[in-house]
């Protein structure tokens, strides 16, 4: 009893600690009540199965590059995160109950996640290192490998129950209280901005509760900017609410992919017919292309050929902001593996195709002109 209070005591100190470093969007409400404090603080401690409470992720030291404390960007959106909406995010599910009472300190893992791969990824940007070809001839760096590790090291420390699913070590499935939670990681989605010194790419995380993803982080580790969304919440660049703009005529729509050899076949059959409706289709940016249409200045992301890393961190933030993402068919994003998959298995159940517009009109024309019958 004497160390659960005594944890208690120290997860509202830290919450307080957040408080006092972070100021919120006027928007939300700052801080947890002590009453949400000792909820969250009793479901944290209590976690069965748990070797490790989660609650850890906030104890200890939060960045390498401050000790003890959020690193600047995690600091100014961990108040809002932390914060209770009012409203369900457009198109958006209300999480189970537990889940609910967690958030706040997954958004606190996820945040962590972000910090250690941005730490990595910063010492080798526009470094010099060998760059190597993988079996499905997409390059991959060090900086790579090593952000996905640190990654992978703090869910096996703060969350040993869930499962990870990463682009560059596979997967690791869940065991008992965690096996439905599965985070998905990329740690950089843009590995040819990144060697060729662009910074346009990102790394994305995820998790995924029962094969739906209900958080998600975009990170530009140079620039600085990180996108954050959660289910039935406003997603936030900065810890900033941000919107998706109306644009009702595709006509009018600026379309992002990151690259025309993504599309093949009768993809690019159909890719080509929103491509020639839009106002001014543009490539690059990989990830950052999402964030830019979730924060209002772009209108259309049509994109193939992905894998889950790719895009599952992207659908609550583009949600929370007001848009809509579907694979080609108007399907949501989704994906539930199961240990008895083999790799072929796996691949055959992911969606490869996303299409992400702001505004729903916008997103039935695009989806009209794919006309894809996968």
């Amino acid at each position: 009893h004497f160390f659960c209070s005594a944890r208690l005591r120290w997860l509202g100190m830290v919450l307080a600690s957040l408080h006092g470093h972070a100021q919120a969007p006027p928007a939300h409400r700052p801080i947890a009540s002590p009453q949400q404090v000792h909820c969250l603080g009793q479901r944290l401690l209590t976690q069965p199965g748990s070797r490790q409470p989660i609650a850890a992720c906030v104890r200890t030291r939060l960045s390498d590059e401050q000790p003890g404390r959020l690193s600047g960007v995690s600091r100014r959106m961990a108040t809002a995160a932390i914060a209770p909406h009012q409203t369900l995010a457009s198109g958006a599910h209300a999480l189970p109950s537990d889940l609910a009472e967690a958030m706040p300190a997954y958004i606190a893992v996820a945040h962590r996640l972000a910090d250690a791969a941005a730490l990595v990824v910063r010492r080798y940007f526009r470094q010099p290192f060998d760059v190597e070809t993988k079996a499905d001839a997409s390059p991959v760096t060090i900086a790579d490998r090593e952000a996905e590790t640190a990654m992978r090291d703090l869910l096996t420390q703060l969350v040993p129950e869930h499962g990870v699913f990463g682009e560059e070590h596979g997967i690791k499935w869940g065991s008992g209280a965690g096996s439905d939670y599965v985070w998905v990681l990329d740690p950089i989605d843009g590995t040819k901005s990144f060697i060729t010194g662009k910074p346009l790419f990102g790394t994305l995380i995820s998790l995924l509760y029962k094969g739906r993803p209900v958080l998600g982080i975009i990170d530009q580790p140079i620039l600085k900017e990180r996108w954050l969304g959660v289910e039935g919440q406003p997603s936030t660049l900065n810890g900033q609410p941000i919107r998706t703009r109306p644009c009702p005529n595709i006509n009018l729509a600026f379309l992002y992919a990151t690259t025309p050899h993504m599309f093949s076949g009768a993809n690019e059959i159909s890719f080509n017919r929103v491509r020639d409706a839009v106002r001014i289709p543009m490539y690059g940016c990989d990830c950052y292309a999402y964030g830019l249409l979730a924060a209002g200045h772009a209108d259309l992301v049509v994109e193939a050929d992905l894998k889950p890393y790719d895009y599952m961190a992207l659908v609550p933030i583009i949600k929370g902001a007001g848009g809509i993402v579907t694979d080609w068919t108007g399907q949501e994003l989704c994906w539930l593996p199961s240990p008895g998959d083999d790799a072929e298995a796996m691949k055959s159940s992911w969606p490869g195709e996303v299409l992400a517009a702001g505004d729903a009109t916008c997103h039935a024309a695009a989806l009209a002109l794919l006309d894809f019958r996968p």
